[in-house]
């Protein structure tokens, strides 16, 4: 969330009419004329073809690098070239899609769009930029269903792109951690952010739903937003006392008792619902969606093994697209289940896929003026930044896990042959390795291609490493 502009000195140095005018215009008049928050004047008029092919082949085919890279893209492009809007509307919009669910890149060129054409030009915009990272995704779900993993060679790639993947994941928790638990203005730590994070990953160990600890620490870091911190720390106690009677009475939660069970076949109509729920959970972008998907497709649902899961956001950081997109691959994994077929499989991906950006697109659409005037709304704000505070204890949890699946190997070595277990445990070092070696080496470099880099480099050093 932006914070406000501190009142800009309005003390005149000269006795001119137009100094003296100036100071007397109201402050709020004066921001918004300097910070050309109304200001459309250079936005283009354009067609809705025009608009698509704009955000179709500039951002979509080269949103390579993650969010990070494809959001300094549209800002190099449309605002620092182009000028279509100020420097200081352009972060502004971005603070109110931040906080928002849904990748925040895809709600920017949907910005864009509806200042040049409209309602329609936003949808338009924002499915020119998804729209080559879909097709991309659909296209590897199917040559991996097709191959798996008897292939040899194939194996090794994905193999040492597991440790990479849970290295990007915990450096990604870093990031978002750093623009999450420190105040606006000062820049300093927000220990109650701090807070929320850490509890949150402590609940989600307890097998608290995690539906019940994003709420509880929006409510009360908004309880402390106003000052009731007596309220606030009295409701912090009673979680845990409310804990305690429920494992007294019904025993410790089950490890399914972190989702909701909304897939637990993966028909259509479930996966949409999926992609709906995690897509209306993406506060933070992919990275909250990941921790919610994998408890209901690979824990509470079962059908989808943590390999396969691991290999999906593998794919999804190599591809120009969102890193949401990996959902299209987890829809596509779900459709096949049951024998139904190709045409099930890709029934399955496209309905996901727009569960999972429906949320994004419905919010960025109804007005971005509207929205501003809630994320201003001091009570509104504080839940979502409590929110978000708790979100980044989800994720902490689940880049552990996406770690140990990601040294280890499968998880299954229960049913595995006793030869193919001792093969497993030699691969554990050499992919604990990899792990500290890329990880190093996201900490060092930040380049907008570091991650593309990392995963070709993995793809390329897994045929000589886990190739017999």
């Amino acid at each position: 969330m932006a914070s406000e502009e501190p009142p800009k000195n309005t003390t005149t140095t000269t006795s001119s009419g137009s100094d003296v005018e100036q100071a007397a215009l109201p402050q709020t008049q004066l921001t918004e004329d300097d910070d050309g928050l109304e200001d459309n004047s250079n936005v283009p008029k354009l067609s809705v073809i025009k608009i698509f092919w704009l955000f179709f082949w500039h951002f979509g085919c080269f949103a390579w690098g993650g969010p990070v890279a494809q959001i300094a893209l549209i800002k190099e492009r449309l605002v620092l070239e182009e000028k279509w809007i100020t420097l200081a509307r352009f972060q502004r919009v971005f603070s109110v899609y931040q906080i928002l669910p849904g990748p925040e890149a895809a709600e920017l060129c949907m910005f864009f769009g509806c200042l040049s054409a409209g309602r329609l030009g936003g949808i338009v915009a924002g499915l020119g930029f998804m729209l080559p990272g879909f097709v991309l995704m659909v296209v590897a779900s199917y040559l991996y269903a097709r191959v798996g993993f008897s292939n040899t060679y194939i194996r090794a790639s994905f193999r040492a792109l597991q440790p990479i993947v849970a290295a990007m994941i915990l450096r990604a928790t870093h990031k978002l951690a750093d623009h999450t638990i420190l105040h606006h203005q000062r820049r300093t730590l927000n220990p109650y952010l701090l807070i929320a994070a850490v509890f949150t990953a402590i609940n989600t160990a307890l097998r608290i739903n995690i539906f019940i600890s994003l709420a509880f620490y929006g409510i009360l870091y908004t309880l402390i937003h106003r000052r009731l911190r007596i309220a606030a720390g009295i409701l912090f106690i009673l979680q845990y006392i409310g804990y305690a009677l429920y494992v007294y009475f019904r025993g410790v939660p089950s490890p399914i008792s972190l989702g909701l069970g909304i897939v637990r076949t993966p028909t259509i109509v479930n996966l949409f619902v999926l992609g709906l729920v995690a897509g209306t959970l993406s506060f933070g972008g992919a990275y909250t969606a990941i921790p919610f998907i994998q408890v209901e497709a690979v824990l509470l649902g079962g059908w989808l093994p943590q390999s396969t899961f691991i290999d999906c956001i593998a794919i999804g950081n190599v591809l120009p697209a969102p890193l949401v997109i990996f959902a299209t691959f987890v829809g596509f994994q779900g459709g096949l289940q049951g024998g139904h077929g190709w045409g099930h499989a890709f029934a399955g991906a496209i309905v996901i896929t727009l569960g999972m950006f429906l949320p994004c697109f419905l919010f960025t659409i109804a007005g971005h003026k509207v929205l501003e005037r809630l994320v201003r709304n001091s009570f509104l704000a504080a839940f979502f930044d409590g929110l978000c505070g708790a979100v980044i204890g989800v994720i902490a949890v689940i880049a552990m896990e996406i770690l140990k699946a990601g040294i280890e190997g499968t998880t299954d070595w229960e049913k595995e042959e006793q030869k193919m277990q001792v093969k497993r445990a030699m691969e554990t070092g050499p992919a604990a390795v990899i792990y500290m070696l890329a990880l190093a080496v996201l900490y060092k470099f930040t380049h907008k291609y570091t991650a593309i880099l990392l995963v070709v480099f993995g793809a390329v050093g897994g045929q000589f490493v886990f190739v017999d």
